[in-house]
């Protein structure tokens, strides 16, 4: 897996104050100071038509919620392939029509697994350690992203919270007919030939 030095490159930030309404705790966010929670590195790399995006998420609670980035919709056919290139992560992945989910799961990967994201879903990467959580990720240059919904109900249909010390999924309301969480493999190894995900 090839690496990238980060300290020679410039990140976008999204900070606590761009994603405020897509948190579980709504309370906490009304007092909680500005912070920055992750970081971008957009087209480290670029070839056959696909970009190799890099972002790293350091360990946080945003009040009793797991850090996670702010959640988006493909708006086109195109998939995405996450690789987690150090610490864990959980990749929500959901399908929508309007407010009512039609699919949501969720893949667990550690280091060197790897997550697809199937055309049409909305997605959410989910940091639940104590350590950094650093992913790569393909994805073709056609692709646009949509964070309207995510904004509109408040974040993804389930948030991945810590109560009593103990983890745990909860539904967010603001969706209608959300299925039962289910849980899939995460891959081994990232195939060779990227161009399904164009």
């Amino acid at each position: 897996m090839e690496e990238f030095d980060l300290t020679k490159l410039t990140p976008d930030i999204r900070k606590l104050n761009d994603m405020k309404e897509v948190l579980f705790d709504q309370e906490w966010a009304k007092t909680a100071q500005d912070m920055d929670l992750y970081f971008m590195y957009r087209k480290v790399k670029q070839e056959n038509g696909l970009n190799h995006n890099i972002t790293v998420i350091p360990a946080n609670m945003l009040g009793g919620e797991y850090v996670k980035t702010a959640g988006h919709v493909h708006m086109g056919p195109q998939q995405e392939i996450y690789t987690v290139k150090e610490g864990e992560a959980i990749f929500l992945m959901q399908k929508t029509n309007g407010e009512n989910v039609e699919d949501v799961y969720v893949v667990h990967a550690k280091k060197g697994e790897s997550a697809v994201i199937p055309s049409f879903y909305g997605h959410v990467t989910i940091n639940p350690s104590a350590g950094d959580l650093k992913t790569g990720d393909w994805s073709s240059s056609e692709t646009k992203s949509d964070y309207g919904l995510f904004k509109q109900l408040q974040g993804a249909c389930y948030y991945y919270v810590e109560e009593n010390g103990q983890s745990k999924w909860i539904k967010n309301e603001k969706y209608k007919n959300v299925p039962e969480l289910r849980f899939e493999e995460s891959l081994k190894e990232v195939p060779e030939d990227l161009s399904f995900l164009k």
